[in-house]
């Protein structure tokens, strides 16, 4: 899939775990794109999914979620 740059908005990136074997977790909000999205890098990425507010899986970071459903509601004014 191709992003529409100019709508994409970063929420922000979270690193969680030991130093030697960091997690990272970095949250986007892509409202346009072109073509059909695919984990096209399954090595690096596990998943990829769509989500509404209240479906949303519990996120590595408490601070997360309130980020993630404050932007999902910008996005839809």
């Amino acid at each position: 899939m191709e992003i529409v740059t100019d709508s994409v908005s970063h929420l922000g990136r979270v690193t969680v775990g030991a130093a030697d074997e960091p997690a990272l977790l970095s949250a986007w909000v892509v409202p346009e794109w072109r073509g059909t999205p695919a984990n096209v890098a399954p090595e690096e990425h596990d998943d990829l999914a769509w989500f509404g507010p209240l479906e949303l899986p519990p996120p590595a970071h408490p601070l997360l979620r309130p980020a993630l459903l404050e932007a999902m509601r910008r996005t839809r004014t």
